[in-house]
């Protein structure tokens, strides 16, 4: 069942004319809201709800997204596990149709549509299918983002009105990537190979196993980390332990403190993610993620493949295992024979609209 449009200004109003805001969610019932935001900080009022039961795929060829408005953003809201995105079609230009700034307020969960990042659809280069670009909540660009990938994939299935298992190639800033829609929905990516050499990462912490940083001590906030540093074509930290802790709990850990520690730490020069994990089996293991750019997130799917490479190498997990993050599982396998990591997961819509910018 589709929800209806989206509709709602991030322009700053004058204080006696709050910007509009009609909103719908396929499991809501109508309602009707008004609020006034803070002095200074983009305002809406909420007007209208409704519920539609159209089918999500005519619901999608009748949205505003095949009107071109002056002035106006059409879009789709994705997520992949509680990471969500504002989706764009852009593929009439290879320049982004929302700049950075624009991002960050479009992203604000309290002033804004509110995303963990705003994804754009564009024109295939040097022969691939499509390609993608992201803004981070915070305005910064990451390579790629594999939660992010499998959303790509559904909404460039919607906007060519595509069904059944669909392959893309897609250049991404991490390289080219390859994602599946598979009979059940969900999507398989092909990631491609993971980074492992240490300047690659990139990360200043030496290399200790054939140029790659595995299993080594990193002092953060007065605590040494055992740490392992993967590239999924965008940089991360992971960690099973400290040194006097064989064990992380990671539910017991307080993300937003140590978090943004080792995503500004001197020994990366271009910032990273860190992946917190616990191990259950060689099969099975937990972890939460502290996202460069995001902060905690409730899935990271580059994160996840990072996290079953890193524990190969430690000794931790077998090639194929399964990785429990906040907001569901992946289905991680790092695959001998190319070396490829592949990574099998949902994407959903959860809702339609259109943003005056």
């Amino acid at each position: 069942m589709a929800a209806a449009p989206t509709s709602l200004s991030l322009s700053s109003p004058s204080r006696r004319s709050p910007a509009l805001f009609r909103v719908s969610h396929p499991q809501s019932k109508p309602y009707f809201i008004r609020s006034l935001a803070p002095p200074r900080r983009p305002r809406f009022r909420a007007i209208t709800a409704s519920m539609s039961v159209e089918a999500p795929e005519k619901a999608f060829q009748a949205s505003s997204l095949d009107r071109k408005e002056s002035g106006i953003l059409h879009f789709v809201k994705y997520h992949g596990l509680g990471n969500d995105f504002i989706m764009v079609d852009n593929r009439g230009s290879l320049e982004p149709r929302v700049t950075p700034e624009q991002a960050v307020r479009l992203c604000d969960r309290n002033f804004g549509i509110g995303a963990d990042g705003v994804i754009f659809a564009m024109p295939g280069v040097d022969g691939t299918d499509y390609s993608m670009r992201i803004f981070n909540s915070d305005g910064s660009e990451p390579e790629m983002c594999g939660n992010g990938i499998r959303c790509f994939a559904r909404f460039i299935a919607e906007l060519d009105k595509l069904c059944g298992p669909q392959s893309f190639t897609i250049h991404t800033g991490a390289g080219l990537i390859v994602p599946t829609i598979q009979n059940d929905g969900k999507v398989r990516v092909d990631m491609g190979k993971p980074v492992l050499r240490a300047s690659d990462v990139p990360t200043k912490l030496p290399g200790n196993k054939d140029g790659a940083v595995v299993g080594v001590q990193l002092v953060v906030d007065g605590t040494e980390w055992i740490v392992t540093c993967v590239s999924m074509g965008n940089p991360h930290c992971i960690t099973f332990s400290t040194t006097e802790c064989k064990v992380l709990q990671v539910d017991d850990l307080k993300l937003a403190d140590i978090g943004p520690k080792f995503e500004h730490h001197e020994m990366f020069p271009s910032r990273t993610n860190t992946e917190f994990v616990q191990i259950f089996s060689r099969s099975h293991v937990k972890m939460r993620v502290w996202e460069r750019g995001a902060g905690a997130t409730l899935a990271c799917g580059t994160g996840a493949c990072a996290v079953v490479v890193a524990g190969v190498l430690e000794g931790h997990v077998d090639r194929k295992c399964k990785v429990d993050l906040p907001g569901g599982p992946l289905e991680i396998e790092w695959e001998e024979g190319d070396n490829h990591v592949y990574m099998t997961g949902p994407a959903e819509v959860v809702f339609y609209g259109s943003v005056l910018l």
